[in-house]
């Protein structure tokens, strides 16, 4: 633990430390939103299908998801900035594998599993290295910024991919990303590290069920959408009847429950535990995480349904798409720096609170808004609503779970801190995208039964085929496809209108699912303090010196 002082004389070059790792979190971030735009000029251009790109995307959310408590205690044992620096060669060498890549098989390695591989070890180091660099005053903006980077990737990465891909070509981005690695890593000496205090034993065993236990969970909820939740998709596998994916999330939580027994009987021995099991029983620590895994839910679904509603309802460009999602940027960017800034002593509770009730208004603005005839200006002032209340969360976040541990613990909380972050992200966009999928399913079958211009024999055909699923596609694209079928121009205007209202309804009912998510959080803000952060950081400082 370092004394007040020696704090306080960091904290002189700290403008400089927090853009290097800001810069270093929206870099992290950048790669789970950047190619969603481009997936088909990536699948063409490499030679394969628009399933072999989500499926690299899913993977590298599945290898950062697995590997981040473990990340968290290597950097703990090597060293925040060693294992930091570690992380940005091998995401760099990711990133270039990536952009030379010729086939999927290449791609995989690249941005999967050395991108996934690095990020593991950079972002629970990130949240450490806040904890050594700024003094206990100053911790809750540095956090509110190091999240609005990364929530601003996420709104941004879109834009930035559709601007590369219209303009060169989609390997140009993480030629990009190879080039800012090598200016962070070239920053990185400024960054200040205290060494670890005690040589530890790696705790492999706890490792290797960690990895296990979050890869099964995490994969079930990413391929929920797919093969359903419970309920076997037509068509997809069956295990005893039900979705693998239940089986898959059962097992997961299986071998989870074996990591915290483990950990427990590995500290009882007085060993090194990958993690404390006793830090989960921290109020404070318990409320911090619970808000991480709720706003990354609610983040993650929003930014499902939005740029569908634009992208395919309005067939606007990746471009245009990336603009409309600026106001969120902005807003956030604003509350996650001002709050701080302007109110140093506003308890952490009501933040959290005006937050979660500014997402929750911006999510009930937009499912007012999405109805026929709707243009691209109603998202306006729902994602300023938005950023305001994911900025008013990240302001505060980040200094509630680290001050709620002695420093020493840092990236262990950081570790914890995005693995369940990742785990509200995948669940948020697995969840959105099957409650979009199924209402859209049944708001169209419906439709097309109700419909009198098309025959009886037809609606049965298409009750069949549609039973599966169906696709969201824009009417353009619909259109295309019915006139390759030879549909008679009265029956395809009907499947149209059937599947514009049933779209709009899809995507108001899935924005439902993530309100009621945004509500439930509300019943966790009670774990939140009341103190301000930085006051509560320096009484855990001052407490931790004195009983070393």
């Amino acid at each position: 633990m370092t004394s007040g002082a020696s704090t306080s004389g960091r904290v002189a070059g700290s403008g400089f430390v927090l853009g290097v790792l800001a810069a270093s979190q929206f870099l992290m971030t950048l790669d789970s939103s950047v190619m969603n735009v481009s997936i088909r000029q990536v699948a063409a251009d490499i030679g394969t299908t628009v399933t072999g790109i989500q499926t690299a995307i899913t993977l590298y959310t599945l290898v950062m998801a697995s590997l981040m408590i473990t990340g968290g205690k290597i950097g703990a044992i090597l060293g925040r900035r060693r294992a930091f620096s570690i992380g940005l060669l091998i995401y760099a060498a990711g990133s270039l594998t990536t952009a030379l890549s010729p086939n999927l098989g290449v791609l995989l390695v690249g941005w999967s599993v050395l991108e996934g591989i690095g990020a593991a070890l950079i972002m629970p180091a990130i949240v450490a290295l806040v904890a050594v660099n700024f003094a206990p005053q100053r911790r809750a903006a540095a956090y509110g910024m190091i999240a609005a980077a990364g929530a601003i990737a996420v709104a941004a990465g879109p834009l930035i991919g559709g601007a590369v891909t219209t303009f060169a070509s989609w390997r140009w981005v993480f030629v990009g990303e190879v080039v800012i690695a090598i200016g962070i890593l070239a920053a990185l000496r400024k960054v200040h590290d205290t060494p670890p205090a005690v040589r530890v034993h790696f705790d492999f065993v706890g490792a290797v069920l960690s990895v296990a236990g979050l890869s099964l969970l995490v994969f079930g909820v990413l391929r929920s959408g797919t093969w359903g939740f419970v309920k076997a998709k037509p068509g997809g596998p069956q295990l005893l009847g039900t979705s693998p994916v239940v089986w898959l999330v059962i097992g997961g939580l299986l071998v989870i429950y074996g990591f915290f027994l483990w950990e427990a009987r590995v500290q009882r021995r007085g060993r090194e535990p990958l993690i404390r099991p006793a830090m989960l029983r921290n109020s404070q620590l318990a409320g911090g995480l619970s808000m991480f895994f709720f706003q990354f839910f609610i983040q993650a679904g929003v930014f499902f349904t939005i740029p569908l509603f634009l992208s395919v309802v309005l067939e606007l460009s990746a471009l245009q798409t990336g603009v409309r999602l600026l106001p969120l940027s902005v807003a956030l960017l604003a509350a996650a720096v001002g709050i701080p800034r302007l109110a140093p002593g506003a308890r952490p509770r009501l933040i959290v609170r005006l937050g979660l009730l500014s997402m929750i208004a911006g999510i009930l603005v937009l499912i007012g808004g999405i109805s026929p005839g709707a243009d691209a200006g109603i998202v306006t002032i729902p994602m300023v609503l938005m950023g305001l209340g994911i900025g008013a969360l990240a302001s505060q976040l980040g200094a509630i779970t680290v001050s709620a541990v002695p420093d020493r613990q840092s990236a262990e909380v950081g570790g914890l801190q995005n693995t369940v972050s990742n785990l509200g992200a995948s669940l948020g966009t697995a969840l959105a995208g099957a409650v979009l999928i199924s209402s859209l399913t049944t708001g169209l079958i419906h439709g097309v039964q109700a419909s009198s211009d098309i025959p009886a024999d037809v609606k049965t055909q298409a009750t069949t085929q549609f039973a599966a699923g169906v696709p969201f596609i824009s009417d353009s694209d619909l259109k295309a496809q019915l006139g390759k079928a030879n549909v008679p121009p009265a029956q395809a205007d009907a499947v149209l209108a059937a599947n514009s209202d049933a779209r709009l309804a899809a995507l108001r009912t899935s924005l439902w699912v993530v309100a009621l998510f945004a509500v439930a959080a509300l019943f966790f803000t009670g774990l939140i303090p009341v103190k301000p952060i930085g006051r509560r950081q320096h009484d855990v400082a001052t407490s931790s010196r004195a009983n070393s």
